[in-house]
């Protein structure tokens, strides 16, 4: 059995996906983009960028119930992989203890020409 996971305090999704599905205990959480909710807009830059896509991962755990301690996997796309370093200091920031697995991946366009989207799945 899944159930859909939605809050108006991420973006809605701009495609038909959810933006989280929860099935056996699981949330799987979609690629987030950096849009912050209430404006629609992107901020400039990769750290302000990364921000807005982690505080949107963020209202999505609440939601399920969860936060960053249940994240078990994430997956981080890059416009480049320059913003790396810059993209891992703001991600470090939301994780205490046991670190999530993750991969990180340049790719060569995101939506809305994002600079990068985070995708992650956690366990209750």
């Amino acid at each position: 059995m899944k159930k859909a996971i939605a809050t108006t305090k991420a973006p809605g999704a701009i495609g038909p996906y959810s933006q989280a599905i929860e099935a056996n205990g699981m949330i799987f959480i979609s690629g987030q983009l950096p849009i912050d909710p209430a404006t629609g807009t992107m901020p400039e830059g990769i750290t302000a960028q990364t921000e807005q896509s982690m505080k949107n991962l963020q209202a999505i755990l609440e939601a399920a119930g969860c936060t960053f301690d249940n994240v078990v996997k994430s997956t981080c796309l890059l416009a480049d992989m320059s913003y790396f370093g810059e993209m891992n200091a703001v991600y470090a920031k939301y994780f205490s203890g046991d670190c999530p697995a993750r991969a990180a991946f340049a790719v060569k366009e995101l939506p809305k020409k994002a600079l990068v989207e985070i995708e992650m799945i956690a366990a209750k």
